[in-house]
């Protein structure tokens, strides 16, 4: 296979908070796998909270360039397994480039993914939009730019968290879930679950941070008003049973866990032992976003608007229509590269 790499810098539509990180442009690496004339896209962000920037994400790829060069292309699970003990400490670009093996093996076979994974597409669930941590008038009015989306999911862990969600819920009867991006103690978490169920909020996505110990998440598994959802604790395979008996459902990304061979077991093992199932995102363009749609028949919420949260987007793909999830009817992922907007980006 070809190896080709594009570097994108890429503008959101509004300053993006959450409680560790402000930024208003998310770069990333777009990996292009070709053989036998077709393309297929992977993607993955740079992000400082998980060690990785372009830089080490292209370092990462080009390690591995003589083993795609070389591999006869039999399966992306495959390909998986022949990288993975190589770039155990790079999940992020192994997911590059298992994202684009998917693609490419879809588009070869003229089969969209989902189809590629006996995922019939029906009872998929709508996508929530992200509000990131603003001033509270900021977050109203973000909301009020996407008055037609039935979820949105708050980002928290401020002083005035409940005043937040108070507010917002004056302006809208649509379905509130709260990340709290492990920013609060054991006790804000149980007292902050009261408070929010009365707002009617649905879930918290992981209220502590990953480092809690195991006595602590036990405390607020029992003691929360609300279902919680792992994120930061739930990142590679192995986490979906720690998770278990700790928190009521995980929440998958793809570049957390490697890509969409993973993503595919973690779900199907989370609902063989009664969890519930949530896939996320990064702000990420398109290319990511298209191939990570397709799981959504595994799901029972979805966290898919990053490409909704840039200004521009170098590639078009899947969409979200007020939530709902649109494929394309193409192969692979559905996914194409915009020229032109991507040579603006280009980093």
């Amino acid at each position: 296979m070809k190896l080709t790499l594009h570097r994108f810098r890429l503008p959101l539509e509004h300053v993006f908070t959450i409680s560790r990180e402000s930024k208003a442009f998310q770069s990333c690496l777009v990996v292009e796998l070709s053989a036998n004339g077709v393309s297929g896209f992977g993607e993955a962000p740079d992000e400082a909270f998980y060690g990785h920037s372009v830089d080490s994400l292209v370092a990462a790829v080009r390690d591995v360039e003589p083993v795609l060069a070389d591999y006869e292309f039999g399966s992306p699970e495959d390909l998986w397994e022949t990288l993975q003990s190589r770039m155990a400490g790079n999940l992020f670009a192994l997911s590059a480039i298992d994202i684009a093996a998917h693609d490419l093996f879809g588009r070869l076979k003229r089969k969209p993914l989902h189809e590629m994974w006996d995922l019939p597409w029906e009872n998929v669930p709508k996508s929530s939009y992200t509000i990131g941590i603003d001033r509270i008038e900021t977050m109203v009015a973000k909301l009020m730019q996407r008055p037609d989306w039935p979820i949105y999911k708050i980002k928290l862990g401020t002083p005035d968290d409940i005043e937040i969600v108070r507010e917002l819920r004056r302006h809208t009867d649509a379905v509130f879930r709260v990340d709290a991006n492990c920013a609060w103690s054991v006790e804000e978490a149980i007292e902050n679950s009261k408070a929010l169920a009365e707002l009617e909020v649905e879930f918290i996505e992981q209220p502590l941070p990953r480092a809690a110990s195991r006595e602590d998440h036990l405390r607020v598994f029992d003691g929360s008003a609300l279902p919680l959802m792992a994120d930061e604790n739930c990142q590679t395979e192995s986490d979906v049973e720690r998770c278990h008996g700790l928190f009521h459902g995980i929440n998958v990304k793809l570049c957390k866990c490697g890509g969409l061979t993973p993503a595919l077991r973690m779900l199907r093992r989370a609902r063989t032992l009664g969890m519930k199932t949530m896939l996320g995102c990064m702000v990420e363009s398109s290319v990511g976003i298209s191939a990570a749609a397709h799981l959504s028949p595994l799901l029972d919420y979805a966290d898919l608007d990053g490409a909704v949260l840039i200004a521009k987007d170098p590639a078009v793909g899947v969409k979200m229509e007020n939530g709902t999830i649109q494929l394309v009817d193409a192969s692979g992922s559905g996914v194409e590269l915009v020229p032109e907007v991507a040579a603006e980006l280009a980093d």
